[in-house]
């Protein structure tokens, strides 16, 4: 918690104003409300005199007015709470997603999206009700303790100092039940992370659930998340529910005792140790002091419950990237030229488990390079380390000269375009969608990336056009659809160097090399890197790549790979087997 509480309070920003008022309408409220039963013993005693009608009425209505202004500082303290609580949560998941914005992909790999949602929501939605809570009634509730017990010992002498016999009690079934139940609440929340995955999965492979039937085996997965957290969260409320037992039964010990005790000091002393409006005012105080054990011990049941969800929301705020730019960085990439020397890549950094070893590769500015190989040859990795998403493990990559880790990543980033494998499209219009390539696009721009990756037929098909709306995911148009808007998204960044891993796969050939054309005319001093299974799609780049096992097996151009490399042979005959077979007839 000492490191856990700055780092949440940096969040409070400009709502630090109302955090303070709020304690200072809290001390308003707590002493004229404390005066009331002062004045309420002071009307019995004037009652008891026989003060006639205009001294009871001035009493009264001195009564009436500590009430309202009581009131006026509670309903004021209400409202700053709430502004300062609910902001300082807002702050809170700014902060957060800020912080997830920066994050690289090593760092991302360490949180599950499920996990970052929870903390965003649920565990953010704790803090703030603890937030609450401290702001305001851990204030209130220790003032009333100290102002009503002075008030009690004013009113009753020694017999306040019954009322703090409680202490004791409390602090010790405070101790014992938070000891027994904090454990159970921070294996909750890794509970409701794995809820929320399983919700997470089932929602974005629905289709995949539909076409398996296996409708049945998630509601049993899913349950079954529910049901874990369910029991865990039972068992932690079972024991918090002890805390209200336990404080009941000891303030009626002590309310039983202090009546005793009272009432045998009226009558001993025929009220001249105590009178009855004394002791009227000492039972209300005692139940102010009592009352405020209980309701100090409910902030510490909440505090216990938001605990591990402040852990974990400063896990987020406080993990850095690996991943930034140095001081003095590089801010221009001279031009698309890319150098791998002798690069080794892992990614969870230990060299006996590399993606990559010992690449060793030199591409000129404004070469089309094709990338061939099994699944899990590393491909996607081999690229990733480009525009720096990871870090090599050994070795160096270069952009334009320069080492990677020496240009300011931003810049880096904006001269490399990348269509990945896993195509994203978010909600809002098509013409939205492509302008995340150059907010700045024109109309004319967008429509002319758009036929270059040969999208603009089917987006003239739609109704509304280039303001037809894609709903979350680009779940309402096809793979192939979402692969060429993904395309022409990144043609209109007009960067140094284009990726593009395996991102025609959903379309017909007959398209792929029409885009394939489209590129070569629309971006000629571009490096062009294509990952393909398909060996036409790579058959016309100035340079092929093979690769095997996080290694190059083999470089050069189509034929000279169908002489030299039996990879890439077999992969070309596997897929061409019939057009191979009818040449080999033609030559003979």
């Amino acid at each position: 918690m000492p490191k856990t509480i700055p780092t949440l309070a940096k969040s409070i920003r400009e709502y630090k104003g109302a955090a303070i008022a709020t304690p200072l309408l809290v001390t308003g409220e707590v002493l004229f409300e404390v005066m009331i039963p002062f004045g309420t013993a002071s009307l019995i005693d004037q009652v008891k005199r026989g003060s006639d009608l205009h001294t009871l009425l001035m009493y009264g209505g001195g009564l009436t007015l500590m009430a309202l202004i009581s009131l006026a500082f509670g309903a004021s303290a209400g409202l700053t709470c709430a502004k300062a609580s609910v902001g300082f949560s807002k702050n809170l998941r700014r902060d957060m997603f800020h912080a997830i914005q920066g994050f690289d992909f090593a760092t991302i790999d360490r949180f599950s999206n499920s996990s970052l949602v929870t903390r965003l929501t649920t565990d953010v939605q704790n803090v703030q009700m603890a937030y609450m809570q401290i702001i305001r009634t851990a204030i209130r509730c220790p003032l009333m303790l100290v102002f009503a017990f002075a008030m009690a010992y004013i009113m009753g002498g020694w017999l306040a100092f019954v009322f703090l016999a409680i202490i004791p009690v409390v602090g010790i079934a405070l101790i014992a039940i938070i000891k027994v139940v904090h454990p159970i609440f921070k294996r909750i929340f890794h509970k409701y992370d794995e809820l929320n995955e399983s919700a997470e999965e089932n929602l974005s492979g629905i289709r995949v659930v539909k076409s398996f039937v296996r409708e049945d085996y998630e509601k049993q997965k899913f349950s079954h998340a529910a049901e874990e957290v369910r029991r865990d969260f039972t068992r932690a409320e079972r024991i918090l529910a002890l805390n209200a037992p336990i404080m009941n039964f000891a303030i009626y010990v002590v309310m039983a005792s202090v009546i005793g005790l009272g009432s045998y000091a009226i009558i001993s002393s025929k009220g001249q140790l105590i009178d009855v409006g004394q002791f009227s005012s000492l039972i209300t105080y005692g139940f102010m002091i009592l009352m405020s054990l209980m309701m100090i011990s409910m902030v510490f049941a909440m505090i216990t419950i938001a605990e591990e969800g402040a852990n974990r929301i400063c896990e987020v705020l406080t993990t850095s990237s690996e991943i930034v730019s140095p001081e003095n960085a590089v801010t221009a990439v001279a031009d698309g030229s890319i150098d791998f020397d002798h690069v080794g890549f892992s990614y969870a950094g230990n060299r006996r488990r590399e993606a990559l070893s010992d690449v060793d590769l030199h591409i000129k500015s404004g070469e089309t390079i094709g990338i061939i190989g099994s699944t899990g040859s590393s491909k996607s990795s081999l690229m990733q380390l480009i525009p720096r998403l990871y870090d090599v493990t050994e070795g160096s990559v270069r952009v334009g000269g320069v080492d990677v880790r020496d240009y300011d990543v931003e810049a880096l980033r904006n001269q490399v375009a990348m269509v990945l494998q896993k195509n994203v499209l978010f909600s809002g219009t098509i013409a939205e969608n492509l302008r995340w390539g150059n907010p700045n696009a024109t109309d004319e721009e967008v429509v002319e990336a758009a036929k270059l990756a040969q999208a603009d037929e089917f987006v003239q098909g739609f109704k509304d056009g280039y303001d037809h709306m894609i709903e979350q995911g680009g779940t309402n148009v096809s793979g192939g659809q979402k692969q060429r808007l993904c395309i022409a998204r990144a043609l209109l960044k007009h960067p140094k160097i284009l990726i593009l891993d395996d991102s025609t796969s959903a379309v017909d050939t007959k398209t792929d090399k029409l885009i394939r054309l489209g590129l070569a005319s629309y971006l000629p001093e571009t490096t062009k890197i294509i990952i393909a299974q398909r060996t036409g799609s790579v058959e016309d780049a100035d340079r092929i790549i093979v690769m095997d096992d996080g290694r190059i097996s083999a470089i050069g151009t189509h034929e000279e790979l169908l002489r030299t490399s039996e990879i890439y042979r077999d992969v070309y005959l596997s897929q061409n087997k019939q057009s191979h077979d009818q040449k080999e007839i033609e030559h003979a």
